[in-house]
């Protein structure tokens, strides 16, 4: 027998039952299903054993790594029906590409053209085998075995990425005699896949999934055609490249091309931000270039390269940061925790805005504000601007795409940007990295470089700015004129060296340690790039240092 607490109470039970066993027991104590546990503070999956005295804690997919556990189970059900129906051969076919909204985008590459009937096949599949309640079960194989396993399926971009790998083992998921790898966890059978549908979407298939925040229900999907032809191109720059994956981007390093591969990857998206550039010229009337995005988007470096494209065309470009308009700190709305949310509209003077907009629209001189974050205050320093026939003003801040926020300005003197990085390397091909991943070491390096800020509270405060994005970002992504995806190819190899050591100091116990030894796993798989071959005016420099620009 095993003594076992949970929340406060000590129970005993057989030595060797399962964690799935325990948590059906505790289940009807849990508005939403439990998906894993923490075994003495270290995760386990349920099909895990207990074997000794340890004190229990759920989690259910309402939290961060339970739901990332749900889709990740929800996937490899997907790639399991398309196996059944479409073949053994069409699983090579099948990458797992990127997110939208609630939608996990796979395509499809085969010989016919997927049709509408083929998804439902699919899908009538994958609900079969829930309907089936059949156990995925993992086992840790060596790795030439593995490799032996991944030949046999054709999965050629998990032979590449366990070339790298410098454990001799890897371990392998099996559903109905179905094999392969999935970086992070699984829930121990199908049944717990409840909630999800399939749809055709343009010339793949898109596994909806329920949200986080409410578990049990799939929204609405509105299709977001700016946003799929931006990741759709981001993928096209990857292919066109040979660097579709990470086993991909290793072989580069390897081979000593990763200096012609960066240059590559920054002419692409130079070549871009003059497409950008050129348009607002052409569209004639232009005096508001208006950019925002999420966090750690490279927003600064992104206008001051646009404001170099516009020059180049005559234009005389203006910097202006909302930020300078936020109201003084007395003023500023409490969320319900009574701390100052400076993520919501009413924290910018919008009124303040419009006046002064309107008034260089009109040909006035005005003097603009500066806000002193240190007092908490805005201040006037002499700042004046008078807009010239070629003066534009290019205005980045997190409202910058809301319509409340630029209500007053005519609509046919605005020009809208949304910039993001959006994330096309897969680590293999049925393991996507998360775009707010990228977005996340990003901001880890920049905020321990620029503000001192350790990689704990950098994660801490990650969930708080994630929903601000869901609320005052995303919303209005599909709006604007042009969309920029800022990721680069080679960038998590640089922020590698950088982020490791930060993440490193998350000590054990701390809440943000699992998140911490998710990320550290993550980068593993990156074969190191050395920062010198990073252009100045890259927007990776924004978050490593050594930029051209004030970032």
């Amino acid at each position: 027998m095993v003594k076992i607490k949970i929340g406060g109470n000590q129970k005993e039970y057989p030595k060797g039952i399962t964690f799935e066993e325990i948590a059906r027991e505790y289940q009807h104590e849990y508005e939403d299903m439990i998906a894993l546990v923490l075994e003495n503070g270290k995760i386990r999956e349920l099909y895990k054993r207990a074997e000794k005295d340890c004190e229990l804690v759920f989690l259910t997919i309402r939290t961060n790594i339970g739901h990332k556990t749900y889709v990740r189970t929800g996937l490899m059900v997907l790639i399991k029906a398309v196996y059944d129906v479409l073949g053994a051969e069409a699983v090579s076919r099948v990458k797992v590409e990127f997110a939208i909204g609630q939608g996990y985008y796979c395509s499809v590459k085969m010989g016919e053209k997927l049709t509408g009937e083929h998804v439902n096949q699919i899908n009538d599949r994958m609900r079969q085998l829930v309907e089936e309640d059949l156990p995925i079960t993992k086992k840790s194989y060596p790795i030439a075995e593995a490799m032996e396993i991944f030949h046999q399926y054709q999965m050629v971009d998990k032979e590449k990425l366990f070339r790298y790998r410098r454990s001799s083992f890897v371990n392998i998921y099996c559903l109905d005699g179905y094999y392969d790898y999935y970086y992070g966890y699984m829930l121990p059978s199908t049944g717990y896949l409840k909630y999800f549908d399939l749809m055709l979407y343009e010339n793949g298939i898109l596994l909806l999934i329920p949200s986080s925040d409410n578990p049990t229900k799939i929204d609405y999907f509105e299709p977001r055609e700016k946003f799929f032809k931006t990741l759709s191109t981001a993928s096209e720059w990857g292919e066109r490249m040979g660097i579709d994956s990470v086993g991909d981007l290793n072989n580069s390093v390897r081979d000593g091309q990763i200096s012609d591969m960066i240059l590559v990857q920054e002419a692409l998206q130079e070549r871009r931000i003059g497409e950008i550039a050129k348009e607002i010229v052409d569209r004639g009337n232009i005096k508001f270039v208006l950019i925002a995005g999420p966090s750690s988007s490279g927003k600064t470096t992104f206008s001051h390269r646009l404001s170099i494209q516009l020059r180049s065309y005559g234009m005389i470009p203006h910097p202006i940061a909302l930020d300078d308009y936020f109201v003084n700190r007395e003023d500023t709305p409490k969320d319900e925790k009574g701390d100052y949310n400076f993520e919501c509209l009413e924290a910018i003077d919008i009124k303040q805005f419009n006046e002064d907009m309107n008034r260089l629209l009109n040909g006035e001189r005005v003097e603009l504000p500066q806000f002193n974050f240190k007092l908490g205050k805005r201040e006037y320093h002499g700042n004046y601007k008078q807009l010239g026939p070629e003066d534009v003003l290019v205005i980045e801040g997190i409202h910058g795409l809301n319509p409340a926020t630029t209500r007053f300005m005519p609509d046919e003197n605005k020009f809208k940007i949304y910039i993001s990085a959006l994330t096309s390397l897969n680590v293999d091909e049925h393991n996507r990295i998360p775009t707010t991943d990228g977005r996340l070491l990003r901001r880890i390096v920049r905020d321990a470089r620029t503000r001192g800020t350790c990689a704990r509270r950098t994660i801490e405060m990650w969930s708080s700015v994630r929903r601000g994005e869901e609320q005052y970002i995303f919303p209005f992504q599909e709006s604007v004129d042009e969309m920029f995806n800022s990721a680069l190819i080679y960038e998590l190899a640089v922020l590698k060296q950088y982020a490791e050591p930060l993440l490193f100091g998350i000590q054990k116990g701390e809440p943000e340690y699992y998140e911490a030894k998710r990320l550290l796993k993550f980068l593993e798989y990156f074969l190191g790039v050395d920062s010198q071959n990073v252009p100045a005016n890259s927007i990776c420099r924004e978050f490593i240092g050594g930029s051209y620009f004030n970032v």
